[in-house]
Formats: structure tokens, C-alpha cells, sequence
């Protein structure tokens, strides 16, 4: 039993998380709940509005939407980003729709008033006809958004009063600063839309507890998945070895041979490159195949230790060589910063393997929709990067076109939250070990819906944000 009080919360939570390792059902689809965080977490967290490089030049500018709130993300100078309320101060029109260039400012299409880049308010069509209260210049700029950038993004905030981002990315910063992210760059931008809500759609990816299962493909050579077998590839010693697989409820062979480790370690790779979102390039992949004939210890574990190390000076030279310094992924690894998917609260992942990664970002639309969005990120060398992807258009979450792992995923998500209205199903039953990471969220989500301090929700955060397939943990 992990009982839980509600000490430090002003107002009453519904459905609060009362028992940690317990979840209840009606969190993903009551109207009552799903009201509060609209009024009491969304406005209040860092939000991932945009990437930096789709607003590369003076004027560019970007549009972020969530909820009911529209943001313009402009870049106004070569060093400086800001981001405004997306409506005219005259009748409230949203004043752009998508991805721009604001050569002279923005003008609205309904009246033509018009501001700068700098949100000033610069023309409003017969001025004289409205009353001097109405023509305050003050109350006609642009809204500011407080923003700030990081990782090669954009984060906004409503609340002024919010603690600065740095001080909320806990292990999440330390990771993506040593993985220097903001040299990634979009190769390509989808969006889904899911039948779900939107922290059930981000709890499929807060653990690996259901690989084995929902993607077998991701067993590495030799690997099965019956349950009850040895639960993770540990050295002699007891190490547990770093890779990029995860082996829950799998067993691996007495002995393997190096080169079919190597091919089957580079399948898994083209598999993560063609069938998860490009979390890694295929570059990295012909990396792994040069790597055919090395030879490694016949005990699996000590061979899979043994490649990474060789891997990743592989890799880490290809990077340097073709002047793409991403830093040392053995440092990495030494300092344990090196791990395949990292969660940012409220609603952004990173998922790097080598140099490349996916990202996701999850939008809710309703109690029981959202929108899924996946990013390949990629790096290049200067002068070669390729055109910015336009904004997706959302697709539906059984399109064939998906790549196979996402699909797998979006076709458990449906049924799932389907099963969580039955009558006899009144809440999650977490591992505490395995499925921590969810039940640290939920608790956070609890600390903001409930009024918790600031020093409480700093913590909570920095304790939430980072690797996933974490315990449950306690901030407080």
C-alpha cells in the first residue's frame, strides 16, 4: 500500500490519486476533471510551442494552438524570439492561421487594423470613430506570451508568475544539454488524431513494460518473451548493461555469435529508423553494419556492453568526421544521460538512440481526444539542412501509412480507453517499479489541480521530467 494524503492542496481534487500505485478510471474521460486541467494546469506549464528552425529569419513566425488559445511564435531579431496573444484587438479575428513571414507586420484580414513585428499597434482603420478609452495604445498591442527558448525550441507560458523553464527540466535538461538536441533538425512532421485522452496516449510511451508484447520486433537476436523469464541483461557482476532495447519479461540465448549479433543489432536499428519515427538515421545504421566482423564475448550481456562501447566510438567518429559534433555518447553513457526515451512534463518526449531522435508532442481536443504529433530529428551538416516540413494535417490514428510502431501503438490506445468505461473498471493497477513514471505524473497533475505551492510543483517537476521506466517517487 502507498496511501497518500492531499496535505498542501487548497482545493479538493476529484478522482485524486489516493494510492500511488492506483490510477482512477474516470481521470481519462470525466467532463469535470478534464475542465480542471484546462483551467488549472495548462495555463500554468511550459508548453513546446514550436521549433526554432521554422522561424530561421526576421518576421518568420509560427502558430501554436492547444485548448482554446492560439499563440504567434515570431522570430523579431536574429538572437530574439517572442510570442503574442493570435487575435486583433478590435473584434478578437485570429489574426494568422499558419506558418508565415510578417515582412511589414500583421494586418487583420476582417478590418485591417495592423501591428509590427514587435507587437505595436501601428493602424486602426477610422480611429476618430472610436472613443479615446477604446483607442488606448497600451490596450491595442499585441498580447505578449511569456516565452523562452531551449533545446532548438520555443516553450511558452501563460502564467507570468511560472518558475523560469530551467528550473523545472530536472534530469530531462542534463540529458538533452549532454545530447547538445538543439543541433537537431526536422526531416519530417506528422500528427495523429486519437480517439483517446490525451495522458492515456502519453502513458503508451512512459514504459517499456510492453515491448515484448506490443512490438516483438524490438527483441534483440536471440531474445524471447515468455513471461516470468529473467527481467533485464545484467553482466556477471550484476551490472545492468546499457542498450537500446528493453527485455522485460524476455530471456536472452547462453551464448551468441558476434556477427549475428551485429546484423541483428543493425535490424533492430533499421527498425528504429523506418518504424519508429526515425529515432535513429540511417546513416547510423550503415555505421552498425561496418561493425559486422568485430568480434565480442560469447556471453550475450557481456556483448552487447562490450558493442555499445565499440558503437559509439563509431558513431561519435562518423559524427565528427562530417563536422557534426554531438559530443561523446560513451561519456554519456558513463554519466547514465544516455537513455532511449525522456519525458518533459506536461506533454513533450525526446527519444534519442545515437546522434538522431523522435520527438512527440500530445495536445488534448477533448475528455477523450488529442493529437499526437512525431517529429524524425536529425542532424546535418552545415549549409545541408533540408527544408523545414510544413504543419501536418492530422490523421486519422488508423491510417495505413503510420509507421509500424507508432500503428501498433494506436491500435491498443482505442480499445483501451474503451475498456477503462466499463462498469468493474475503476482504476489503473501500476507496477511501482516498472510504471512509476505514470503515477508521478498523475500525483503532479494533482499538486497543480489542487493548488500545491510552487516549491512542491518545482519538485514535482524536476522529479517527473526525464527518463522513463521510473519508480514511483515522492517529491514532497
Amino acid at each position: 500500500m502507498n496511501e497518500l494524503s492531499t496535505k498542501g492542496l487548497r482545493g479538493e481534487v476529484p478522482f485524486a490519486v489516493t494510492q500511488a500505485d492506483r490510477i482512477p478510471a474516470k481521470r481519462y474521460y470525466d467532463q469535470e476533471f478534464y475542465d480542471l486541467e484546462c483551467k488549472h494546469l495548462w495555463p500554468r506549464v511550459w508548453q513546446m510551442a514550436a521549433r526554432l528552425e521554422e522561424i530561421p529569419e526576421v518576421g518568420d513566425y509560427a502558430v501554436y494552438r492547444n485548448l482554446d488559445q492560439s499563440v504567434i511564435v515570431m522570430r523579431t531579431s536574429a538572437t530574439e524570439v517572442k510570442a503574442y496573444q493570435n487575435h486583433c484587438r478590435h473584434r478578437g479575428v485570429e489574426l494568422v492561421q499558419k506558418r508565415g513571414k510578417a515582412r511589414g507586420g500583421f494586418i487583420c484580414p476582417f478590418h485591417g487594423w495592423r501591428w509590427d513585428k514587435d507587437g505595436n499597434n501601428t493602424f486602426a482603420y477610422e480611429e476618430t470613430a472610436f472613443s479615446a478609452e477604446n483607442m488606448c495604445k497600451a490596450d491595442l498591442d499585441l498580447v505578449p506570451v511569456r516565452l523562452e527558448t531551449w533545446m532548438g525550441c520555443a516553450f511558452i507560458n501563460f502564467d507570468n508568475d511560472a518558475p523560469p523553464l530551467r528550473d523545472t527540466l530536472g534530469e530531462f535538461g542534463r540529458k538533452m544539454d549532454g545530447f547538445k538536441a538543439e543541433q537537431l533538425r526536422a526531416e519530417w512532421w506528422l500528427a495523429a488524431k486519437l480517439p483517446v485522452n490525451w495522458k492515456l496516449a502519453m502513458e503508451a510511451f512512459m514504459e517499456g513494460y510492453h515491448v515484448a508484447t506490443t512490438h516483438p520486433q524490438l527483441l534483440p537476436y536471440g531474445v524471447t518473451n515468455k513471461p516470468g523469464d529473467a527481467r533485464y541483461l545484467k553482466l556477471p557482476d550484476d551490472t545492468v548493461t546499457v542498450t537500446f532495447w528493453m527485455t522485460v519479461g524476455s530471456t536472452m540465448p547462453e551464448e551468441v555469435d558476434s556477427r549475428q549479433f551485429i546484423d541483428a543489432y543493425a535490424e533492430v536499428m533499421q527498425t528504429l529508423s523506418e518504424g519508429m519515427a526515425g529515432m535513429t538515421s540511417p546513416e547510423e545504421v550503415e555505421v552498425v553494419r561496418s561493425l559486422r566482423d568485430t568480434p565480442l564475448p560469447k556471453h550475450p550481456a557481456e556483448a552487447a556492453a562490450a558493442f555499445r562501447v565499440i558503437l559509439n566510438d563509431a558513431i561519435t567518429k562518423y559524427y565528427k568526421d562530417n563536422g557534426m559534433d554531438c559530443g561523446d555518447f560513451n561519456a554519456l553513457d558513463k554519466q547514465q544521460l544516455a537513455t532511449n526515451v525522456n519525458f518533459l512534463f506536461p506533454h513533450f518526449f525526446m527519444l534519442p538512440v545515437h546522434g538522431a531522435a523522435s520527438s512527440y508532442r500530445i495536445r488534448p481536443t477533448g475528455p477523450e481526444e488529442c493529437i499526437f504529433e512525431l517529429w524524425s530529428l536529425k542532424r546535418y551538416p552545415e549549409g545541408q539542412e533540408p527544408p523545414v516540413p510544413e504543419m501536418p494535417e492530422p490523421k486519422p490514428h488508423d491510417d495505413p501509412s503510420w509507421p509500424p510502431i507508432p500503428r501498433q501503438d494506436y491500435a491498443n490506445l482505442p480499445r483501451q480507453q474503451r475498456g477503462l468505461h466499463s462498469a468493474g473498471f475503476e482504476f489503473m493497477r501500476l507496477s511501482n517499479q516498472m510504471e512509476g513514471l505514470i503515477s508521478n505524473f498523475h500525483r503532479l497533475e494533482d499538486g497543480f489541480l489542487g493548488g500545491a505551492d510552487q516549491e512542491s510543483l518545482v519538485k514535482g517537476m524536476q522529479t517527473v521530467s526525464g527518463a522513463i521506466d521510473m519508480p514511483v517517487k515522492y517529491w514532497d
